[in-house]
């Protein structure tokens, strides 16, 4: 299964069972957010409208351009955001449905902790 396939595989946590494949999406999403930076970059793209240029995304996390590219690949990879080329520029906005099945996968009802 390919990191790109995780968003439609996932299963929210407080199923009974979740079977390999499963649980091998849902750590591909949870792997692809395992950084700092890129909560943070998720967090700058669900405050905006619209997609965001890369230009915009490198001085409020205070990394160089390259880091921040690595991270906005991790990203796509994921599936969790998109990537528009513009002229020269990339553009990232989040995947809504991406971002609502993660949310759906995370949320752990009642009963725990």
């Amino acid at each position: 299964m390919s990191v790109t396939d995780a968003i439609a595989c996932c299963a929210p946590l407080d199923e009974r069972f979740l079977s390999a494949d499963e649980a091998e999406a849902t750590a591909a999403l949870f792997k692809a957010l395992g950084d700092p930076a890129r909560v943070r970059l998720v967090n700058l793209l669900a405050t905006n409208d619209g997609a965001v240029c890369m230009c915009d995304l490198i001085e409020p996390l205070g990394l160089a351009q390259p880091t921040v590219s690595h991270h906005m690949k991790k990203l796509v990879d994921a599936g969790l955001v998109e990537r528009e080329q513009r002229g020269k520029w990339a553009f990232f906005s989040l995947k809504r449905d991406a971002v609502e099945k993660l949310a759906v996968v995370a949320d752990l009802k009642e009963g725990c902790c």
